[in-house]
Order: structure tokens, then C-alpha cells, then sequence
């Protein structure tokens, strides 16, 4: 089933059981997609759609960290719970195994033993991870770690 059909299928959802909190939220991704369809003019592909999840997700950290710095817990917290929503709709998060293999691969294939090389081992290592969900930030400071 394509992302929007299953959007479409949970908004029905939350709206027989009158769950106007998920509601909201599940509109609100079911906007971000059409809204990124209708401007590429095409249909969105797995790919595509994911690049706008993951979009969602870190307004959604970044908009909680601010409210906590505000002092608005509970709005914070109101974030925090559209951001689970939003990433129940992407594929699973990547091990540290996972991630600690793809590293071991990526060496090994691309030979590179200094920090100057660093993006052709994230290449390679994002490359490897493919169809998982990863932090490209924490995986920078893994593959940096390795190369010092």
C-alpha cells in the first residue's frame, strides 16, 4: 500500500475514533505529501516520501527542543508525540551493529585511512544502510571516530 493510501486509511481512522491530537498530525503529513507531489508534478516515489518524513520528523525535534528552552513543556511534549506518529510511517532505525558493519564495509571497500577521505566512507557506509532509517549526524561521528 502506497503512503498516502495508508495516511489516508489512519485519518479515517483517528476520525471515527475521534482522536483529534492524531488527527491533526496525520493531516498534517498527508499535506506535506500532496504538497511535495503536486509541486515535483509527479507521483512521489518510496524515496521521496521518506525525504519528506524525515523533514517532518526534525522540525518536529527542533520545534520541541525550542518549547522546552521557552519553558512550554507540555507543548514540547505535543511535539514529541507528532514526531513518533511521523516516524511510525518510516522503516526501522538502523543498529548499532548495523551501523558498526556498514562502517567495517565501507573501509574495507573504499581503503581509506584518513579523515580527508571521510565523505567517500559516508558515501559508501549511507550506501550500505539503504532502506534504513540512520542519523546522519551520529553516523559522521562514528566514521570520523574510526578514521582518527
Amino acid at each position: 500500500m502506497a503512503l498516502l493510501e495508508r495516511v489516508q486509511a489512519d485519518m479515517v481512522a483517528a476520525m471515527k475514533a475521534k482522536d483529534e491530537g492524531r488527527l491533526n498530525a496525520i493531516r498534517m503529513i498527508k499535506a506535506a505529501l500532496q504538497k511535495h507531489q503536486i509541486d515535483a508534478m509527479k507521483p512521489l516515489d518510496e524515496a521521496t516520501e521518506q525525504q519528506v518524513l524525515k523533514v517532518l520528523v526534525k522540525q518536529r525535534t527542533d520545534a520541541a527542543e525550542m518549547f522546552r528552552k521557552g519553558g512550554r513543556e507540555e507543548q514540547a511534549r505535543k511535539e514529541e508525540t507528532e514526531r513518533a506518529l511521523i516516524q511510525s510511517y518510516m522503516p526501522a532505525e538502523a543498529s548499532e551493529d548495523d551501523i558498526a558493519q556498514a562502517i567495517d564495509a565501507a573501509l574495507a571497500e573504499t581503503g581509506t585511512t584518513s579523515v580527508k577521505q571521510m565523505g567517500v566512507v559516508m558515501k559508501a557506509a549511507q550506501a550500505k544502510l539503504a532502506g534504513k532509517r540512520v542519523d546522519g549526524k551520529a553516523l559522521s561521528e562514528k566514521v570520523r571516530a574510526r578514521l582518527q
